[in-house]
């Protein structure tokens, strides 16, 4: 999409809050005109008319956050892994799709501009730091643009920089997300706004200062150092600092290509990729809110290099133990055991009003890909038909999710799952993901070659 003129970010408070206040203000008079039109018709001609103003307001969602880098580009990433109840079914994957590509849409700054940050960050000209630096971005998201570079020393590194103005440009937008927040609550009416807010808003505090993100990075790289198939770029902490985040390149291939290699290939891929995000989770207790398929890429000796860590969370003990004891409860089809601990973790409002052996099979439903043991290949079709099994007003457990909350500490970790799992699909990778899931939740010993090679580097890292 566009930006606003010539590359420029619109930071200014009234300029970005004008464009919140028209979508907000503009969906709110036609939402209202359709209600009160539908007064006259009847149940069907009704139902079709809120369901293509629904569509309508998605779709000017999109158009708008698109158009705005920052926080509203961040906020569409995030809110693509919501079930929007009142959108057409036809039509929900579509508009969630649309979301997440927010993150790829985004077009480069002039160099001129980015020059200018990372001289006024690292404190002197360009050429004091880097004896050659490609002014072309190679890749450019909605706080940033990615540049490669060498380095006075002579490595090969690549440059992360953040636009100019936008650490201003997303404060405005966190503080006018609460005007986004009605309209988000009309296309997905059980979505806690006001916990998704507040995540939000400590989340995305926190990626824009790309010092916590080189922390992040330098904790997993420490924790993956050496590892047989995980690499993490290697930060260059002398050359990062606020706005400017310097790492080593690292040669390999991306998704698209990824997808055309052989069955085989895409399976050992597709279960490393699982590996890293749960095993960075269920043993580190850091969970990646981003594990977009952009953020890592098959090198040329077959490991696996991951990039990105801003949008982190440390989670905590207690939660990482009931998220534990919920896939046990699951598992042993126990209902009344997933009721108690889904009203632990902060799921279920007014617990009195859920049926246990109804949250028992919804769980069940939703993790059938996890929880049912043997091999299985995931699809694109089967991704779609798990994540319509729960969304869908047909669906026996619609009425009961309406009801259910997202606690703010889960946001994270269900949208790691939920986009870990799209990953797979989009590979159709094959594996049993039980008993690789059963390694993580209860500790069990390795269930294939790649977790063998990983429990044998563990060990011999420990000694």
């Amino acid at each position: 999409m566009p930006p606003t003129k010539e590359g420029s970010l619109p930071s200014g408070r009234i300029a970005r809050t004008a464009r919140f206040g028209k979508l907000v203000g503009g969906q709110g008079v036609r939402w209202a005109a359709t209600r009160t039109a539908n007064l006259t018709r009847d149940e069907q001609a009704a139902t079709r008319k809120m369901e293509e103003r629904s569509l309508a307001l998605a779709d000017e969602l999109v158009e708008q956050l698109g158009r705005m880098r920052g926080a509203a580009m961040k906020i569409g990433q995030v809110l693509s892994t919501v079930d929007f109840e009142a959108i057409p079914e036809g039509e929900r994957e579509n508009f969630k799709a649309k979301l997440a590509s927010l993150r790829d849409s985004a077009q480069s700054l002039p160099f001129p501009k980015i020059r200018k940050v990372i001289e006024q960050d690292l404190g002197g000209k360009l050429s004091e730091f880097f004896s050659e630096v490609d002014e072309q971005a190679f890749a450019a998201a909605s706080i940033g643009q990615v540049h490669r570079a060498t380095t006075i020393a002579g490595d090969d590194v690549v440059i992360k920089v953040q636009y100019p103005g936008v650490a201003e440009a997303v404060e405005t937008d966190l503080r006018n997300m609460n005007m986004l927040l009605p309209l988000v609550k009309r296309l997905a009416p059980s979505l806690d706004g006001k916990a998704l807010a507040a995540e939000l808003r400590e989340r995305i505090g926190e990626e824009l200062d790309y010092e916590i993100e080189a922390q992040n990075q330098r904790r997993i790289e420490r924790t993956f150092r050496g590892h047989p198939f995980i690499r993490v770029p290697r930060v260059h902490t002398e050359l990062s600092a606020r706005r400017v985040l310097v790492s080593d390149f690292v040669e390999g291939i991306g998704f698209e290509q990824i997808k055309k290699l052989p069955e085989a290939e895409r399976d050992r891929y597709g279960e490393i990729v699982y590996r890293f995000f749960f095993e960075l989770l269920h043993k580190e207790r850091f969970c990646s809110g981003d594990p977009h398929p952009g953020n890592y890429m098959l090198c040329p000796d077959g490991a696996v290099c991951f990039l990105d860590f801003g949008l982190m969370k440390v989670v905590s003990k207690e939660t990482l133990a009931a998220e534990h004891e919920l896939a046990r409860s699951v598992l042993a089809e126990d209902g009344e055991a997933v009721k108690e601990v889904l009203a632990k973790l902060g799921y279920l409002p007014e617990p009195d009003e859920f049926d246990p052996q109804l949250l028992l099979e919804q769980m069940m439903v939703a993790g059938e890909w996890a929880f049912e043991p043997g091999f299985r290949r995931i699809t694109p079709g089967y991704v779609f038909e798990l994540q319509e099994a729960g969304g869908s007003p047909r669906s026996p457990y619609f009425a009961q999710m309406r009801k259910m909350t997202l606690p703010p500490d889960a946001l994270l970790v269900r949208r790691m799952e939920a986009l870990v799992f799209s990953v797979l699909g989009e590979l159709r990778a094959g594996g049993d993901w039980h008993e690789i899931g059963k390694e993580f939740w209860f500790g069990a010993e390795p269930s294939t070659p790649l977790g063998r090679e990983d429990a044998e580097w563990r060990s011999d890292s420990r000694r």
